[in-house]
């Protein structure tokens, strides 16, 4: 995690480190960060242990210095904290790329944040590093990141879960944004038929509004942390918290399921899987 999520959300940064320490789960804090979502700009672990660290510059955070300034430094992070990282000029986040037993799913925001890229180029450039099949889904344009962990998650390399597609629905009509969501939903569909993926719906909460929050996260149960055989899991206070433990512990019945009271720092754009990168020690 990064250094700053204790200094700006101490009580619940404790609140996870207790449950990692409940399940004897190994942690640290990097070092050099400029802002709590780590999993986008630290490097990307391929399944044989390598790291790759992708150039970060999204372009959400493009276009007010505050934004810019809060732009961690890749390189820098990676010499202060020893990561030996290979370097690829792809501008990519980390919160894009899910991988699973060969598979990596990425949403089409890697097109528009690479387009000195042919597609194919950039598709085959990234199996190379990743060291696996890319699988692209449709992003929502809903949400400013692109990143696929705010869509779907492995549960293995044939079944994902990911937000419940007519609450989905209800999202985007909500936003005017009906016709847009048949787009991604055609999209989403042609990618499971392609791959012939299992999709499993999770619930997915559309009418918490704040206005002082407009990016707010709260709701988006698929950003939980999943780390050894833990899953640490959001929860919001609602009725659906109970049906996704059960949508969790149907589905990986070999691992732990611990929840959190994670709203404070979703309030701010983002959930566990945000402010949390995983090692494996290969």
């Amino acid at each position: 995690m990064s250094e700053l999520l204790m200094d700006k959300y101490p009580e619940t940064c404790k609140n996870l480190i207790a449950i990692l320490e409940k399940h004897h789960v190994k942690y640290s804090f990097i070092k050099g960060t400029k802002d709590i979502w780590c999993r986008d700009y630290m490097p990307v672990q391929t399944e044989s242990g390598k790291f790759i660290q992708f150039r970060y510059e999204p372009s959400y955070l493009k276009g007010k210095k505050e934004w810019e300034d809060s732009r961690s430094d890749v390189k820098e992070i990676c010499q202060l904290n020893n990561i030996n990282a290979t370097f690829s000029y792809i501008n990519l986040d980390g919160g894009n790329v899910l991988i699973c037993d060969g598979r990596a799913i990425l949403s089409d925001r890697i097109f528009s944040e690479n387009p000195n890229y042919e597609k194919d180029s950039l598709i085959n450039e990234l199996s190379k590093l990743l060291e696996c099949e890319i699988i692209i889904i449709p992003a929502q344009n809903g949400d400013y990141t692109g990143h696929a962990d705010g869509m779907v998650r492995f549960v293995d390399r044939n079944t994902i879960l990911g937000n419940k597609l007519a609450d989905e629905y209800k999202y985007w009509q909500k936003n005017k944004l009906a016709d847009e969501y048949k787009y991604w939903q055609k999209g989403m569909q042609k990618v499971i038929d392609t791959y012939n993926l299992t999709y499993i719906d999770v619930p997915f909460i559309t009418d918490i509004k704040d206005p002082k929050h407009p990016g707010s996260a709260i709701g988006i149960y698929v950003n939980y942390l999943e780390v050894n055989n833990l899953i640490v899991m959001p929860i919001f206070n609602r009725d659906e918290d109970r049906q996704v433990l059960e949508i969790l512990q149907r589905r990986f019945p070999n691992k732990i399921i611990e929840t959190i009271d994670y709203n404070d720092v979703a309030k701010e754009g983002g959930l566990l899987n945000c402010t949390t990168w995983v090692v494996n020690n290969k």
